[in-house]
């Protein structure tokens, strides 16, 4: 697994995610742990390393 930290979308806190290197390219739906409002999680992995993250909120 891969600890990545980004602040949310909604409330800008500093988060972390456990991200699974393991499939390159996912989207995911994921509450934040502080506010609990729906993200839309984006990685991206190329040899289990991250080369792409986004995530963006769900209005």
């Amino acid at each position: 697994m891969y600890e990545h930290f980004f602040q949310c979308p909604y409330c800008w806190e500093g988060i972390s995610m456990l991200l699974d290197p393991s499939i390159n390219d996912q989207t995911y739906v994921e509450d934040c742990e502080v506010c609990c409002n729906p993200i839309s999680v984006s990685p991206v992995f190329d040899d289990g390393e991250l080369i792409g993250f986004d995530a963006t909120g769900m209005d």
